[in-house]
Formats: C-alpha cells, structure tokens, sequence
C-alpha cells in the first residue's frame, strides 16, 4: 500500500491552479489526498471523494469555523478526519495556505513541505496584512519557516526572492511544476482559424498586465484587421477590462474560466500566446506561468514581455518573442511578426516543444517531487 501524503489548499480548488491537481494526480509512489478549509462549487479538478475539509458549504457558520481555525487552529473533528487517512507527509501550496496549516501539521505530528508559487515569496507585507489568511501567515511565519523541512521553488526567481526575505538556504529547493506532454501535444491534424487568433490565458489581475495586452491589440489590429483576442480567465479586474477592449478593439471576446480540455482546444485554434506579465505595485510577480510550459508542449508560438518567472519559462527570440516589460509598441510588434511570418512561428513551435520535453515534463518534475518527499521522511 502506497504511503498518503495530504496535498493542503486552503481554498479547493481555485479553477487557475490546474497545477495542482495535475502534480497530486501524477505521483506514482505515494496516495494523494487533498485536505483544505472550503470547497470551491465550480472547480472540477479534483475528485470531492479524494478530499477532507473542514467545511462543506459556505453558510455564516462555517465562514465562523474557518476564522476560528485560521485564529486559533483548533479544529478537532477535521484532524480526526485527516488521521483516518493515515497520512505519512502534508504538502501544502503556497506559503499562506502552509501557516493555515501549521497547527494540522503538529497535530499530526508529519513531516511538512511547501511550495511556494509566486505571490507568497514576492508580494510585500503591506499587501498581506489586508486579508485574513495573509495576517495569519505574517504572525506563523517565522515558526513556518522553522517547522517546514523544504520549501520547494517553481523558479529560481522563487528562490531568490525567499532568499532575500529569510528563509533559510539550506531548506530551498528549486523545482519547476511540469505538464502533461501525452495531454498537451501538438496535433497535425489541428489547423489555425482563418481569422487569426491571439491568445491570453490567466486571471484577471494585475500582474498578468492584460490592460497592456487590449492596448496593444490595438496596433495589432490595425495590420492585421482580421486578427481577434480570446481572453480566457476571470478575476477582479473583469469588468474594468471588458470596458477597455469595448472602447478600443473592433474583435475581443471574453470566455471566462474554462478547464483545460476547452483550453487547450483553443490553444489548438490561436496563431499565438500573448502574455504580458508584469510586476504588480505590490510586488507580486510571476513564479512560472504554467500556460507558457503548455503553449511551448502544443507547439504555440509566444509573445510576452520579458520579466520575473517568464524570462525562466521560455527561452528568447527560441521558444517566444521576448520584448520589454510594459512595451505595448514592442508587444504588439512580436505579435504581428509572429501573424505574418509563417516560418518563424514555425520555428518558434518546434523548439517550443523540445524545450517542454526536456524541462517541463510532469512525469520526470512529479518523480523529482517524489525524491523530495521521500528525503523529508528520512
């Protein structure tokens, strides 16, 4: 029987992180069970039989359960529950969902991992401290940093930054999340619109730099009249957004959250990904924006500004057009070369698929995570 390690969000499981559930899905030496405080209704990543919470809806009641938790960690009947399961390990993602559940940890007196993401080793504490979870982190912090036996980093831009604000070298790890190549695969038999289509996949927030995106299609627009944006994701600034693309662009269509088959479906259909990616006025930054590993798996050539995580994702001017951060003139540029050059989106797609063979394979990344696993029960 495969020892159970206990895969912790808070929140399970936001409809963005397919990355979590696709890595839990992948292991082979070890029984994932997810554990978190609330369920999402919509996410369909995750089995609900594969999972233990500490509330099942979301009446005032159990916002109060959750706030006691997240003040005080007692939540007898949910460590009950997660002991049935008789876990060996408890891997959580991301750094304010870790201090969530660091009482769980002692509690069941297991080994504890960590994988910090983006906006948990980037953004400033100013930011933090305006959500609950983010005050309860910034309070356990230093007794996380202190309990946890690795903290695995998607990036060596994750590293850094952790690095920078304390954690101790010696518990850093640096392990890119890989995608699924059997999933995410180029197909001939697939051909692009007529209609040219650029891509944007993400959610609807600052440091994805989608307002820089719409204002470049402009330009884009204007040599290409044909070409349309397909913006998948939601998010707060949604609404802001739509207004932006309704006063500039003649062909902008938001899809909202769509799961990964639909995604890569229009992946499939797009000429190219745009991802513009900055870094937010709170610090937050990409880790490694996984749709830029399943574009270059497809084989979809990429346009992006140049920044923290991206610049790790894709290799310039070989696997995706690079350009300034914030260039929307230099942005919309890649694009259009990109939509007028048959031969180097080409090229772009076939290295693109060779670099997510050699450095974002799920299997080989998940084996690794595995090694680590198996070192912190040592």
């Amino acid at each position: 029987m495969k020892p159970t390690v206990l895969i912790y969000r808070s929140d399970l499981l936001p409809a963005s992180e397919t990355f979590v559930a696709a890595q839990a899905q992948a292991l082979r030496r070890y029984t994932p069970c997810f554990a978190g405080l609330h369920p999402i209704p919509t996410s369909l990543l995750i089995d609900p039989c594969d999972t233990t919470l500490l509330c099942q809806r979301d009446k005032f009641a159990d916002k109060i359960r959750r706030r006691l938790f997240l003040a005080t960690g007692i939540a007898p009947q949910f460590v009950r529950s997660l002991r049935r399961r008789q876990p060996v390990l408890l891997h959580a993602h991301f750094a304010i969902d870790a201090a969530a559940a660091l009482p769980l940890q002692k509690d069941l007196h297991i080994p504890l991992v960590v994988t910090l993401h983006g906006y948990d080793a980037t953004m400033a504490d100013e930011g933090l401290r305006r959500y609950a979870a983010g005050r309860t982190y910034l309070r356990r912090r230093a007794e996380l940093r202190a309990r946890a036996r690795f903290f695995i980093c998607v990036s060596e831009h994750i590293r850094r930054q952790a690095l920078e604000r304390g954690v101790p070298e010696e518990k850093l790890r640096t392990l890119p999340i890989g995608v699924d190549l059997g999933f995410f695969v180029p197909d001939p038999l697939r051909s692009r619109d007529l209609d040219p289509i650029v891509l944007f996949v993400g959610r609807l927030v600052e440091k994805k730099g989608c307002t820089h995106l719409i204002r470049a299609m402009s330009q884009v627009e204007a040599r290409h009249p044909t070409a349309k944006l397909l913006i998948v994701g939601d998010g707060p600034l949604l609404d802001p957004l739509r207004a932006q693309a309704r006063a500039r662009l003649r062909r902008c269509t938001f899809l909202g959250t769509q799961p990964p088959s639909v995604v890569r479906d229009l992946m499939y259909r797009a000429s190219v990904l745009a991802v513009p990616s900055i870094v937010a006025a709170s610090g937050d930054t990409e880790g490694l924006p996984i749709t830029l590993c399943e574009a270059q798996a497809i084989g979809l050539p990429i346009a992006a500004f140049d920044g923290p995580g991206v610049s790790e994702a894709v290799v310039a001017n070989e696997t995706a057009m690079l350009v300034s951060q914030g260039d929307e003139g230099a942005l919309a540029e890649a694009i259009s070369c990109i939509l007028g050059d048959a031969a180097l989106a080409a090229r772009l797609a076939a290295a693109g698929r060779s670099r997510a063979e050699q450095c974002f394979s799920l299997e080989k990344q998940t084996a690794r995570l595995e090694d680590l696993y198996t070192e912190a029960l040592q």
